[in-house]
């Protein structure tokens, strides 16, 4: 991994977290658009600062520290779209913290996913 590969790294897991989540969102019932993207907002938000954070300490401190980091920004993560979720969205039929941890795990495990075919 080199530092001139972050822009392209962040765009990839971006892109495919938007997706993956969007979809399965749109497959677990969320249906109104102000509700998707809301969804689409929030991974916006918070995906950047994820990537390139565990990119850096991939960097810097290898890669045991950063699977630690990332266990701990996940959590962190699932908690503030949970959060978000709560305050802005109309979909109420799942917990907004249960639905903010479904998505990211499923955004996670494809993620995982495509590294392991792809590299």
């Amino acid at each position: 991994m080199r530092v001139y590969n972050l822009p392209l790294i962040m765009a990839r897991c971006l892109i495919l977290t938007v997706l993956c989540e969007t979809i399965f969102a749109i497959i677990i019932g969320v249906r109104k658009k102000r509700d998707i993207v809301n969804i689409i907002l929030v991974n916006i938000m918070t995906n950047p600062p994820l990537v390139s954070i565990t990119f850096a300490c991939n960097i810097f401190y290898g890669i045991q520290a950063r699977n630690i980091l990332l266990t701990i920004l996940e959590i962190a993560v699932v908690f503030i779209e949970g959060f978000v979720y709560y305050k802005y969205l109309d979909f109420k039929k799942i917990n907004p913290f249960i639905l903010a941890l479904l998505l990211n795990a499923v955004s996670y495990g494809m993620g995982e996913l495509y590294n392991y075919i792809f590299y």
